[in-house]
């Protein structure tokens, strides 16, 4: 498995080595020691999986506060583009955007720190997204940002005819607005 860090402190790309055959493949998707051995060291304690159709956009969305999860994200089936927006405060890389293209074909998976609001955009007909959380999830602790505040300039590979947003990612507050609580 190989760990890319990117300029985003703890913000981390996986790529597994991949062994396939004329049977098909196999992979490690997950490894605790080898995670460890890089300085990886999480306990999960939740999966979530979700399927949608192209065109969907999810989030941005995060938990405030000592409820804040670290998640380990991964494409199942299709391919999506993961955002994430760094809400740390006293990050390098603070209210700065990173997406990157996650596919079941790529077999990559993204680690996004507690920290950062996640979201994603469907690009292929159909995909199936699961996540590994390191802390429950807390309804009273959610918090989001609006998927297409003009600030942040987010591409999301979807053109705005297509896409599909819940009613209620279409009314999280901007950037700017957003509360001093969510900051971390």
């Amino acid at each position: 498995m190989q760990f890319i860090h990117t300029k985003f402190p703890g913000l981390v790309i996986f790529e597994p080595k991949v062994f396939g055959d004329a049977r098909g493949y196999f992979f490690e998707s997950y490894n605790h020691q080898l995670f460890v051995d890089e300085g990886l060291n999480y306990n999960w304690v939740q999966d979530n999986q979700s399927s949608s159709v192209y065109g969907v956009i999810r989030g941005l969305h995060f938990q405030k506060g000592d409820k804040a999860q670290t998640k380990l994200v991964r494409v199942l089936s299709g391919s999506i583009l993961d955002v994430v927006v760094d809400l740390r405060k006293d990050s390098p890389t603070f209210k700065e955007v990173f997406a990157i293209e996650l596919s079941a074909e790529k077999k990559n998976a993204l680690l996004v720190p507690k920290g950062f609001a996640h979201g994603f955009s469907v690009l292929s007909e159909m995909a199936e997204v699961l996540y590994k959380c390191d802390a429950l999830y807390h309804k009273e602790s959610e918090g989001g940002l609006l998927y297409n505040d003009p600030a942040l300039e987010i591409d999301w590979q979807i053109p705005l005819d297509k896409a599909i947003v819940s009613d209620k990612d279409k009314i999280h507050p901007v950037l700017a607005a957003l509360p001093e609580d969510c900051f971390f």
